[in-house]
């Protein structure tokens, strides 16, 4: 196994996770089956109780890890599905070691940070690096670390530590650590850099590689400078500058040969292919020259941040690339269209209202609280009395629900538990197998199979009539079964459902252009080039194509097999008679057909 490590210096938020998966797709492209692991230095077991607001969105993998959102740049770059082991927190290796303790294992010993805790991150990272997280047995090659964070936290330095003994436990050769910091534009500083090299070798690491971010190049004086005083060879220093959009790095560092300086040091030259990254330009480069906009108002409580929906805008981006349309985002907050705001703020009120008139269609993601509800209640309305395509995801689709019960169904007090425990017409209530006393991990969380229950619904048409799904929750509460027939009576239908029937998972208005909700979330499993069906179909219809989309999704079933070349060929099932035709094609073929 050959370990990349990517470290950060200076400041935070450089994009080491984007430079974690650039570098694992490019080492993909390469012939190579790549992993990747997050270290977390804060001390929670995972991230599912933070903040959005103050940490980013919660990320969820198949087996319910909820995890940092870098973990979703790696599944998007590098096409795998990563596991809860794959991200490591302070609080989950303490956790570990403290739970050995109590049972003996250190019987008569000091358990101490060294060698205790750094024995179990190195034991961990290698246990981890083993999971196979491709679709195929076996390990991967390479396994790219990203550590959480900026040199010189104090948090960090048990991770420091570990990693440095984790380079002699493997070997040189098998190890490579990629630095990434910043040069400032101002005169193009190189004293921040050197400075944070010197603090990373003075804990016992030494960069092989810098990726130094920047507004725009750097000249080879520069380089040669940063070169002689972090003792990095000159071809080893890369620039990662602004781009258009962060599909971009891969191709950056393809151009200045930063696989190359990679595969010399793990010694891997002598096996790896040219890096076939065609497709991969070709839609970073149509992604640019996209004109014919499609605008969606995100409707959501933690605005903002907007990496608190990173997953939404990365699946909205997948989507309207693949259907050739320039993304326009308008992220309003909730709270302001609210009555409230109209006294309180009517500037805002008056401008996001605006916005969410002028909108092609209308995006209501996942939340949580009381705070900017009745504003999505009010979104939902909007999107269905205007027959606006409109998509309901979580607890978006919960408050849709709400809506028609209050508006048509004649129930003006019709809530969920969760808003009003004593609401009299509970339209969403808590799940039986839920915890209200524990709040990390207790949650309806990770792959779960929603069933469609007729195929001429929107949705089933979109998931190409297959009889199944699987996607990811992340939920307590559902929408009451006691309810549903009313619902259904009166010409809101649930067309896909759990298992035993009793869960809704798919709420649609069959009357309506586009009004769909999922309990599921679809974000987190679209991918460039392999956009989420949901998300699809919302661009499709706020763009007036959704009957030729379902058209050619309905028709079309497709399994793909990777080819030693590189591309792909993908089997379609054409038309009622569901006969094979085998395709080879690249990437961009498909999406950009």
């Amino acid at each position: 196994m050959k370990y990349v490590v990517v470290s950060g210096g200076v400041v935070s938020g450089l994009g080491k996770g984007v430079t974690a998966s650039s570098i694992g797709l490019i080492l993909k492209s390469c012939g190579f089956r790549v992993t990747a692991i997050k270290i977390d230095p804060y001390l929670n077991i995972d991230a599912g109780t933070m903040s959005p607001i103050e940490h980013g969105e919660v990320y969820v993998l198949d087996d319910g890890g909820e995890v940092d959102l870098d973990l979703g740049n790696y599944e998007r770059f590098m096409d795998i599905k990563l596991t809860r082991e794959n991200n490591i927190t302070t609080g989950k290796v303490y956790k570990h070691v403290l739970e050995k303790e109590r049972k003996g294992d250190y019987l008569g010993k000091t358990v101490q940070v060294v060698p205790h805790i750094t024995d179990a991150i190195q034991d961990w990272i290698e246990r981890a690096a083993r999971i196979p997280v491709d679709g195929q047995s076996g390990p991967a090659d390479v396994c790219v670390i990203e550590l959480g964070g900026t040199i010189g936290d104090i948090e960090s330095m048990p991770f420091i530590e570990a990693l440095g003994q984790f380079s002699y436990r493997v070997g040189s050769e098998n190890f490579c650590l990629i630095h990434v910091s910043l040069v400032p534009v101002l005169n193009v500083k190189t004293k921040p850099t050197q400075h944070s090299v010197r603090d990373l070798r003075g804990l016992g690491l030494s960069p092989n590689i810098l990726a130094c971010r920047s507004t725009k190049p750097l000249e080879d004086n520069v380089k040669a400078k940063l070169s002689q005083f972090c003792h990095v060879p000159m071809e080893n220093v890369v620039t990662l500058y602004d781009c258009p959009n962060i599909w971009h790095i891969p191709l950056l560092l393809k151009e200045q040969k930063a696989h190359e300086a990679i595969l010399r040091v793990l010694n891997l030259k002598g096996v790896a292919k040219e890096p076939a990254l065609e497709d991969w330009s070709l839609m970073a480069k149509m992604s640019d020259k996209l004109h014919v906009p499609v605008r969606i108002a995100v409707v959501g409580k933690y605005t903002e941040l907007l990496d608190s929906y990173l997953s939404i805008d990365k699946a909205l981006l997948h989507a309207s690339v693949a259907r050739r349309k320039k993304l326009v985002i308008d992220w309003i907050s909730a709270s302001d269209l609210e009555q409230g705001a109209k006294k309180e703020n009517p500037d805002a009120y008056k401008a996001v209202w605006k916005l969410l008139k002028g909108a092609d269609g209308i995006l209501v993601p996942g939340g949580f609280g009381n705070r900017g509800v009745e504003g999505k209640i009010l979104a939902a309305r909007y999107a269905r009395e205007n027959r606006v395509p409109y998509l309901g995801i979580c607890l978006g689709m919960q408050l849709a629900v709400i809506e028609y019960a209050r508006t048509v169904l004649g129930l003006p007090d019709a809530n969920s538990t969760e808003l009003d425990p004593n609401t009299k017409n509970p339209c969403v209530v808590f799940m039986p197998e839920g915890s209200k006393t524990h709040m990390g991990g207790t949650m309806r969380l990770g792959s779960r199979r929603t069933y469609f229950q007729a195929k001429d619904s929107k949705s089933a048409k979109l998931y190409g009539n297959r009889g199944f799904v699987d996607e990811r929750h992340r939920h307590r509460y559902e929408v009451n079964p006691a309810m549903v027939p009313r619902f259904e009576s009166s010409g809101l239908t649930f067309p896909g459902k759990d298992e035993t029937g009793q869960r809704m998972e798919i709420v649609e208005l069959p009357n309506h252009p586009f009004y769909v909700g999922a309990q599921f979330h679809p974000e987190y499993k679209s991918r460039p080039g392999k956009p989420s069906p949901l998300f699809l179909g919302l661009i499709g219809a706020a763009s007036g194509e959704l009957d030729s989309l379902m058209q050619q999704s309905c028709q079309e079933s497709v399994v793909s097999r990777p080819q030693s070349n590189g591309k792909l060929e993908r089997v379609y099932w054409k038309g009622a008679a569901k006969k094979p035709v085998s395709v080879v094609y690249s990437l961009c073929d498909r999406v950009y057909s």
